[in-house]
């Protein structure tokens, strides 16, 4: 049965009809009530493409994305996006991901938005100062942001804690007797990364404690420049006792590094890693600060980008997790030395 068929039965309209079977406000309930009833008991099933074009929706939703390497070996991107698809498939719509180059992505957001080839957008990865995010607020083109940027428009994001992140393991650190406490960090534009590195400061700043500036590297954001990194503070002199990584990508790269250069990881320095890793790839049993079910992280993502689309206000749709602290074999006690 088509909508014609079911509008003849019904004695009404084709207009009042897909009115009512799209949730029109101007219906009234008893005539919606009326539609769906009969819709149901007739096997009547709306033709998706035609519903869409009525509401001005594509059912599609995207990421625009500046791909590496290492991100579609990732398992937690992975998972986040896999738990964004679930949740978009159950109600019939799509999640699309569009690989663009760093210097063409803001191009892209303006391209996307421009024709309105999707219903809303996920911003991942942000920055402190975000003109991806700028743009969609003054465009008002809905969009979750995965994580926070310096913004005064209210605007809705999803994100962990990284302050009290960083409290777990700094204080994990300073619990076993460390002061030497260096950190591997992301590209410093990087808003995580940014708020990461300054509660590491401030943190040791509170317990009377001053990091050494070569213990403070950035821009390590993939398995060859933690590697890297963490072959730069071996080489310090004095040399850190422990180290946090704030990335579990450069993580892999950070805690190889020490198996190759023979180091009692755990004994001779110990290491923290923000973010889940593969034992398989660090071997190691490694201590990390963990943010929990990424996968579901991904869905309430697109249900909140979901209740943006259907009219929620941005600054109702704000949300942070807590991250936890997944002890390892690879903290121990400040060596003597």
């Amino acid at each position: 049965m088509n909508l014609k068929s079911l509008a003849h039965l019904l004695g009404m309209s084709k207009t009042t009809v897909s009115r009512a079977l799209n949730g029109y406000p101007e219906v009234n309930r008893r005539t919606r009530e009326r539609v769906l009833k009969a819709a149901k008991e007739a096997g009547y099933q709306a033709n998706p493409m035609a519903r869409s074009l009525a509401l001005g929706r594509t059912n599609v939703f995207g990421i625009i994305y500046p791909l590496a390497p290492s991100d579609l070996g990732d398992p937690m991107f992975l998972d986040v996006v896999g738990g964004m698809s679930e949740a978009l498939e159950l109600k019939g719509q799509n999640l699309i991901i569009a690989p663009v180059s760093p210097q063409n992505e803001q191009r892209s957001y303006e391209q996307v938005v421009g024709g309105r080839r999707v219903d809303g957008l996920v911003v991942a990865r942000t920055l402190v100062r975000d003109e991806r995010i700028a743009f969609l607020s003054k465009v008002g083109f809905p969009f979750v942001a995965h994580g926070r940027t310096e913004l005064d428009t209210p605007y809705a994001w999803f994100d962990y804690d990284h302050d009290a992140g960083m409290r777990l393991a700094v204080r994990h650190l300073l619990a076993h007797g460390h002061q030497r406490i260096a950190m591997l960090s992301a590209p410093l534009e990087l808003n995580f990364a940014r708020e990461r590195q300054a509660s590491l400061l401030a943190i040791l700043a509170e317990a009377g404690l001053t990091p050494d500036p070569r213990h403070l590297i950035a821009n390590t954001l993939d398995r060859r420049s933690g590697h890297h990194a963490m072959l730069q503070l071996l080489a310090c002199s004095p040399r850190p006792t422990a180290v946090i990584v704030d990335n579990h990508l450069s993580g892999v790269g950070a805690v190889r590094a020490l198996v190759d250069a023979g180091i009692a990881i755990g004994k001779e320095i110990s290491i923290i890693v923000w973010g889940n890793m593969p034992d398989t790839l660090a071997r190691s049993d490694v201590t990390i600060i963990d943010q929990p079910d990424p996968r579901r992280a991904g869905e309430r993502m697109i249900e909140m980008l979901l209740a943006l689309t259907d009219g929620t206000p941005a600054e109702e749709l704000q949300e942070m997790w807590q991250p936890v602290l997944v002890h390892g074999s690879t903290v121990g006690p400040r060596p003597a030395s």
